[in-house]
């Protein structure tokens, strides 16, 4: 990146400032900066109400109205190098609306309220944020302060859940993460239900993020259906944990979607009992088949598998072979495919970072906090989510085979 030139005027003037004021370190110098601040801002307050009285001050013989100064009202503005004092000058008919700085204005811009809202999305609770503006920034800034500008979001998060969706999503993965809400006075456990599409551009999105009771197939419905109402005619691939009735909740709204569950739960749940000395060689052997080269070959070294373990775990074939219509699905696809719809990783991946954001609340005080903070963060998250697959060319290519008719059905 080529080194941007500075203006030579402008140097100059920094130069002759740095001269005058000699700062020894960041502290002088941002003093420095916010004592010029003050004096243009002042300057410009002084030349508003000159503008305002028709006469500057004490130019009399220009004077052509009745009315006048009346001194000066203090003001402390928050400024993003501190908090600055000012005096606003008044006139005596009490007419003079200053438009630089406004009566009822604090801060000079929207600074404040965006360093407000990147800490909250960045997991820090309103205490927190409120003693590092006073730290570092010089401003005083009140929890309940903080909780009125992070709660200006709320219109935003209501805009962004009831946004158009994609027509088509070539995947959408589905999961549910945990907190705990209070709520008419007791404290609940409720589940954040998350829906994260990638579209046939092969690009990631945040579908949307829903505050309700603990997962339920039931819930997933209501999601699905709003989804559905929202724009959404088609999703090709759904990727789900093993929550029980997750597949019907999904045939019901979307009954064409191919159903992938997530092989990674799978055989964390299925092997979670076995013993130390035999995870290593059982690990090997249950591997042959979820990474068999085909479905007919999985199934056959899965029955070997249960010949083999059955007698000391009978539990984990049963597992397999109980779940194995959707369990089994990626085995149609080539490699490419396979590889990001087997597992829930994608989401997963995800909820990791709103974990890690929200690990400071060990209770939110409403759904709407919680919301706010989760939807702060996503934004904060997905700010990387700049590309795509470099081999989405060949998985939207073999997408396009496989669900010809489905595609063409809606015009794709």
């Amino acid at each position: 990146m080529a080194r941007r030139k500075a203006d030579p005027v402008k140097r100059e003037l920094i130069q002759q400032m740095l001269t005058m004021y000699q700062p020894k370190d960041f502290k002088e110098f941002n003093e420095m900066l916010k004592d010029m601040f003050a004096d243009v801002m002042q300057q410009a307050l002084e030349g508003e109400l000159d503008e305002e009285l028709g006469y500057t001050k004490y130019d009399y013989k220009n004077k052509e109205t009745t009315n006048s100064r009346n001194g000066y009202g203090k003001k402390s503005v928050a400024t993003s190098m501190g908090e600055v004092e000012l005096a606003v000058p008044r006139d005596r008919n009490g007419e003079f609306e200053p438009q630089i700085i406004q009566k009822r204005q604090n801060k000079t811009t929207s600074d404040l309220e965006e360093k407000v809202l990147s800490m909250y999305a960045k997991g820090m609770t309103t205490e927190d944020i409120s003693r590092h503006l006073d730290d570092i920034y010089g401003v005083d800034v009140s929890d309940s302060m903080i909780s009125q500008i992070t709660d200006k979001i709320m219109p935003v998060v209501r805009e962004w859940q009831t946004r158009r969706l994609e027509e088509v999503y070539a995947i959408v993965y589905l999961d549910a993460i945990h907190f705990h809400v209070r709520h008419e006075g007791t404290v609940v456990k409720k589940a954040v239900y998350i829906a994260l599409g990638i579209n046939m551009e092969g690009y990631k999105d945040v579908i949307g993020m829903w505050v309700g009771e603990n997962e339920s197939s039931k819930f997933w419905i209501s999601v699905l259906n709003e989804i559905k109402n929202r724009n959404t005619q088609e999703i090709l691939i759904v990727c789900v944990d093993g929550l029980t009735g997750f597949d019907k909740a999904i045939e019901a709204v979307f009954p064409h979607a191919e159903i992938q569950q997530c092989v990674i739960h799978q055989i964390r749940n299925s092997t979670r009992f076995v013993s130390y000395k035999d995870s290593k060689t059982l690990m090997a052997d249950l591997k042959s088949v979820y990474q068999a080269v085909d479905e007919k070959t999985a199934l056959a070294n899965l029955e070997e598998f249960g010949r083999k373990w059955d007698e000391k775990y009978p539990q984990i074939t049963k597992s397999w072979k109980a779940n194995w219509a959707k369990l089994s699905t990626y085995f149609k696809y080539p490699q490419e495919v396979r590889t990001i719809i087997y597992t829930t990783n994608a989401i997963e991946g995800f909820n990791r970072q709103l974990r890690k954001v929200t690990k400071s609340k060990a209770v939110f005080p409403s759904d709407d906090s919680l919301l706010k903070m989760l939807y702060l963060a996503m934004i904060d998250i997905t700010k990387k989510w700049t590309g795509k697959r470099k081999d989405w060319a060949i998985i939207h290519a073999q997408l396009e085979i496989y669900f010809a008719d489905r595609l063409e059905s809606c015009n794709y």
